[in-house]
């Protein structure tokens, strides 16, 4: 099956959820954090899509990485204890999907290598260091899925190049 990249904008929106900070050798602990928002999204009130739930990863530690796993949210929605928003901006994204039963990391490869054949670049955010070739990597799952073999699309923050 070839491998299919699509370029949209999408508007700012807010996300209410949970948020893991952890090295890659902890990631394992992840997949608990994810389950426990799905199994926690009912305390959420106005959720746009009950049917995606996102996954935010940040690259800005050295060893490891930022996640956060939540719902999108109407603008006055209400945080339960223990969860966080955060607001994402308009973006423009490189869009993709990863099949169940693939490897996760050859889909990001293929990411990578599409990026360096073309006029844009992995968007960052001024003044953060990151740590990774994919800075910041947006996924959207459907809430009924395969934990262990993860059918999503793959969303990453994009800028065009400059000369």
């Amino acid at each position: 099956m070839e491998d299919t990249f699509h370029i949209r904008t999408l508007p700012g929106y807010r996300l209410i959820g949970l948020k893991w900070e952890g090295p890659y050798t902890q990631v394992n602990e992840l997949k608990h954090t994810i389950e426990n928002m799905y199994n926690r999204s009912t305390e959420l009130k106005d959720i746009i899509d009950s049917q995606k739930q996102l996954g935010l990863s940040y690259h800005t530690r050295p060893d490891g990485f930022v996640h956060y796993s939540g719902f999108q949210v109407k603008e006055n929605t209400e945080i339960p204890l223990g969860m966080i928003d955060i607001y994402i901006p308009e973006l423009t994204y490189l869009i993709t999907f990863h099949q169940a039963g693939d490897d996760i990391g050859k889909t990001y490869m293929k990411i990578y290598h599409w990026l360096k054949d073309c006029t844009y670049i992995p968007y960052t955010e001024p003044n953060i260091e990151y740590y990774d070739d994919l800075p910041i990597k947006h996924e959207v799952y459907p809430v009924h899925r395969d934990l262990e073999q993860p059918h999503f699309n793959i969303m990453i923050p994009i800028t065009r190049q400059i000369d």
